[in-house]
């Protein structure tokens, strides 16, 4: 498995393809780029004559654990761009779902020379959506370390595949003031508050008028309270050249992956995003060229 150094952390990534257009894709939650589905839709757009970047972010799978950057997003999308220019695949065309959302989005906002295209579904938003999203990354680890310090972080489950997936961030975790970590885990928290205008999290209003990224916005389902529908209506809405499409699948396909047996076979969160492929090559084809 191919290891980049970015800002002094270990990236585990895998480029499939050898030519064409080269794209990235970002998975949700903090799954790595194995979880059933990434590799899937990247060969499936890589059949097509690209190349395909598929990767772990700092907490996710084998790469390194990261505290720092306003949030963990835009953290993880100030490496992406580094891993973009260190592979010489920027510009490039950067696209992901959930998490993987609002990392895309904010990695082409922040780094416009390394995005040729953008494209999105299941963009976390809502009231429910985000304060869930802050209490799922942030609390325990909070709790842990005020009161068991960073050894109580490194215990909980949540971060169990990282330390087993690469052993080196067990010293990460221990070299962390608790003190510090808190206040980071406390700024990357309120950071989901839905208390402002932003649609997304970490992007500010003022920076949506000027983003002349050529994008597509997948409409979210009307069943979907983590990245409900209107999210996805007003993001597309709000950006100067953005374009609104229907997902390849149900109305229902967040809940249903959602409630998936972990780990039984064809099942998991992302397993129907190979279907993303053919709209998504229309679009480059048409839009991104």
């Amino acid at each position: 498995m191919p290891v980049a150094q970015v800002d002094g952390l270990d990236i585990a990534y895998e480029v499939i393809g050898t030519g064409g257009r080269p794209w990235v894709i970002t998975p949700g939650g903090r799954f790595s780029k194995d979880t059933p589905g990434v590799r899937e839709l990247a060969t499936a757009i890589a059949e097509a004559g690209d190349r395909v970047l598929i990767w772990d972010r700092p907490n996710c799978g084998a790469s390194s654990v990261c505290f720092t950057g306003s949030s963990e997003s835009a953290m993880q999308a100030d490496v992406l761009a580094g891993l973009l220019r260190q592979l010489e695949m920027a510009p490039a065309i950067i696209i992901g779902g959930s998490g993987g959302a609002r990392v895309s989005l904010l990695t082409a906002a922040r780094h416009r020379d390394v995005a040729r295209g953008l494209a999105m579904w299941w963009i976390s938003g809502g009231v429910y959506g985000l304060l869930v999203l802050g209490h799922h990354y942030c609390s325990e680890s909070i709790r842990a370390a005020f009161f068991d310090g960073m050894e109580g972080v490194a215990a909980l489950p949540e971060w169990e595949e990282v330390l087993t997936r690469n052993p080196d961030n067990h010293r990460r975790f221990l070299a962390e003031d608790p003190r510090r970590f808190v206040e980071t885990m406390e700024r990357w928290m309120v950071t989901y508050c839905p208390c402002g205008d932003e649609v997304v999290p970490g992007l500010a209003t003022e920076d949506v008028a000027g983003f002349d990224v050529p994008t597509l916005v997948f409409r979210s389902g009307t069943t979907d309270l983590n990245h409900t529908r209107r999210t996805s209506e007003e993001l597309a809405e709000a950006l100067p050249n953005a374009r609104l499409v229907e997902p390849p699948w149900g109305d229902n396909e967040w809940n249903e992956r959602s409630s998936a047996r972990p780990g039984a076979r064809g099942e998991g969160l992302f397993v129907g995003w190979p279907n993303l492929a053919p709209p998504l090559l229309e679009w480059a084809a048409d839009v991104v060229g």
